[in-house]
């Protein structure tokens, strides 16, 4: 069986002001592409369908099409919605949509869906599990409420009342942030990274398509993995390598994987130097102009209507700053009196997350606070 694993469509967002729809809309035509030159029998999507819980009606409008599309292919579609999205609007119709092969997961009442197809190699139970707060949980399960504390707790327990069929392959189809996945600046971050939860949660299963991180990548072991965005969205991800993921379910504990190479409409990308180097026809003839550029000024005095002129030969230019050595200076101002403002418990707290990639435990905290507590007294 062969499954595509895609996820954060953010149909509708807006990057700096600019629609994106137009670029959704073109890379939405080529994954209809891939389904018919990889022969894939099942779309998984991994939630955050839309970047806001209204979406717009050109966004809707688009998903539909997108949808009605891929059933005309007579292929299957499994779908959870994301923190972006709004549950039960996405979830509208979907008792008829089922009829057509696609499948929406309600917002989670305490059961995991799940649907169950066939191939050469028996059945294949893929489970729907749309985003989960601790908060739904609790609402689950009210006599151990008082239990889960943390999305960790939460996601322990819905994990604890899926029923595997061990002999058989499982897919789990799910939108949260697995520990130790490396995030971009175009994502919703927690303060703290209070949304963690453990990948060994997903054992198993033998495959887990998530959604939630943009960048493409696995965590623990490669059959638990981010489909990435399929555009990109910030100028953090101006080097990512978007793509759609291609799994082929074999026998029972056979799965193999290929990336898929996404190309957009219009790529990201940054520009640096002064302007009179940014605006030479030699840098710029022989690349794509209608790119998203980020641009870089190294001039030491402000260009009168910079913006506005360079938009000339960078039509789609969202970004325009300055590097010099009034920029820099007012940069380690800013960075000097923010530290200042800090507290010592802060920083190192802070210090901790950089070592370790995860926050403070409780308890880690709790020692380190009375630690600093005793200090700055014996000091006094």
């Amino acid at each position: 069986m062969k499954l595509l694993h895609l996820a954060d469509l953010h149909l509708g967002k807006r990057v700096y002001e600019f629609s994106m729809l137009e670029d959704q809309k073109y890379i939405l035509g080529q994954i209809l592409d891939i389904l018919e030159t990889e022969q894939i029998d099942g779309v998984l999507l991994a939630g955050d369908i839309y970047d806001k819980t209204v979406p717009s009606a050109e966004a809707v409008l688009l998903f539909d099409d997108f949808l009605s599309k891929i059933a005309g292919k007579g292929v299957s579609v499994f779908l959870v919605s994301g923190n972006h999205d709004s549950a039960e609007r996405l979830s509208f119709g979907s008792k008829l949509f089922s009829r057509s092969n696609v499948h929406f997961a309600a917002g989670y009442q305490g059961d995991v869906e799940r649907i169950t197809v066939e191939d050469v190699h028996g059945p294949v139970h893929i489970y729907l599990l749309p985003f989960v707060k601790p908060i739904h949980v609790r609402h689950a399960f009210p006599e151990i409420a008082e239990e889960i504390s943390s999305y960790q707790d939460a996601l322990k327990v819905v994990m604890e009342h899926v029923n595997l069929e061990e002999t058989e392959r499982n897919v789990l189809v799910a939108h949260q942030f697995v520990t130790g996945a490396s995030r971009c600046d175009s994502e919703e971050i927690s303060v703290g990274g209070i949304d963690n939860v453990d990948a060994a949660l997903f054992e198993g299963f033998d495959y887990v398509a998530l959604g939630h991180i943009h960048s493409p990548q696995w965590i623990g072991k490669e059959t638990i993995r981010y489909a990435g965005t399929p555009l990109k969205y910030s100028f953090s991800e101006c080097n990512h390598e978007k793509t759609a993921v291609l799994i082929e379910l074999e026998e029972k504990g056979n799965v193999k994987w290929k990336l898929l190479p996404l190309k957009p409409l219009r790529d990201m990308r940054r520009l640096k130097g002064t302007y009179e180097e940014l605006t030479a026809r030699s840098l710029y003839e022989n690349t794509n102009t209608q790119d998203y550029i980020h641009i870089t000024l190294t001039d030491e005095d402000d260009i009168f209507d910079a913006m506005g002129k360079l938009r000339v030969i960078y039509p789609n230019l969202m970004k325009l700053e300055y590097d010099n050595c009034r920029t820099r200076n007012n940069q380690e101002i800013a960075c000097i009196e923010a530290i200042e403002e800090k507290s010592p418990l802060d920083l190192t707290k802070e210090l901790f997350w950089l070592q370790n990639n995860k926050p403070m435990s409780a308890k880690q905290e709790k020692l380190l606070a009375e630690f600093v507590k005793q200090v700055w007294e014996d000091e006094e």
